[in-house]
């Protein structure tokens, strides 16, 4: 159940169109608090989705438990990664009893990582991530949290050169309603939360939302709590041996998307790139070289 686990929440929400209308009750119930909703006995989940027990443990079993205690242990599990903080995360790896270099040891976390990323994108997802930050028609808003704002900043930067329209929230919650007030149906916001998941951005994906924005998420395996509100989420591997999570699978897909708006625009981008490039020449920002 490793792969299951680590994308649960992800499972369940695939699950629930083959459930039955009791099970997709309790699916909603599940999934308005997850996985915090799971942990309590199969009577009190069964009360608060308005089912039977059986029900209860009907589905976990359609979700590939034996039972609802081995649904509780995976959850249980899935709260321990989210929640792991830097020091326990460092000391983890140090009790892994490798003593390779740190060097190469890191670089093929990272390589591990990109590898299970690929096969976990589906490449719908990533496609429909294209179409939405293609459109030049619809604004797009760009924002991070503490580890990923540099992730935020990166797409920015090359989004705003290939499209107009393109904004970044700023570091501070404080000036984030600011941009909500014009955010509205055709608006795209791109967020990026990895654990241990920021109030604030959660927040920020609900209320955007609400308001008719379409919703681009990067994330890590476990997903952020704002994926319940995500048009397309698209989960990163993160994992390395360090007390902090590692964005290099998620510029991977970064990069490729960029590279993928690019050519969906081409021509657009094409003209935007040149008069870009005559103000370079213009301001002397680069070095002229010839």
């Amino acid at each position: 159940m490793a792969e299951n686990r680590a994308t649960l929440e992800q499972s369940l929400r695939a699950a629930m169109a083959d459930l039955t209308p009791a099970e997709r009750r309790l699916g909603g119930v599940l999934l308005a608090d997850f996985p915090m909703s799971g942990l309590g006995t199969v009577t009190e989940l069964a009360e608060a989705a308005g089912v039977s027990a059986p029900t209860v443990v009907r589905m976990v079993q359609k979700l590939g438990f034996d039972g609802f205690g081995a649904f509780q242990k995976a959850l249980r599990e899935d709260v321990a990664q989210r929640i792991k903080a830097p020091i326990p995360r460092r000391d983890a790896w140090r009790g892994a009893g490798d003593e390779a270099h740190i060097l190469p040891r890191f670089a093929e976390a990272v390589a591990a990582n990109i590898r299970a990323t690929l096969r976990r994108v589906e490449p719908a997802s990533f496609d429909a991530a294209v179409a939405l930050l293609a459109d030049a028609e619809r604004p797009v808003y760009v924002g991070g949290g503490r580890i990923t704002r540099s992730a935020a900043d990166y797409l920015y930067n090359h989004l705003q050169i290939l499209r107009p329209g393109v904004r970044h929230l700023g570091q501070s919650p404080n000036v984030w309603p600011q941009h909500l007030v014009d955010m509205a149906p055709g608006t795209v916001l791109v967020l990026f939360d990895i654990r241990r998941y920021e109030a604030e951005l959660l927040k920020l994906a609900r209320l955007a939302t609400e308001r008719g924005a379409a919703l681009v998420l990067f994330t890590d395996p476990w997903g952020s709590p704002a994926g319940r509100h995500a048009d397309v989420e698209i989960n990163a591997g993160v994992e390395v041996p360090s007390s902090w999570d590692s964005t290099a699978a998620m510029t991977v897909v970064i990069e490729a998307l960029i590279a993928a708006v690019q050519e969906a625009r081409w021509d657009d981008s094409r003209a935007r790139i040149e008069a870009l490039e005559g103000m370079f020449r213009q301001t002397r920002l680069f070095r002229d070289f010839s």
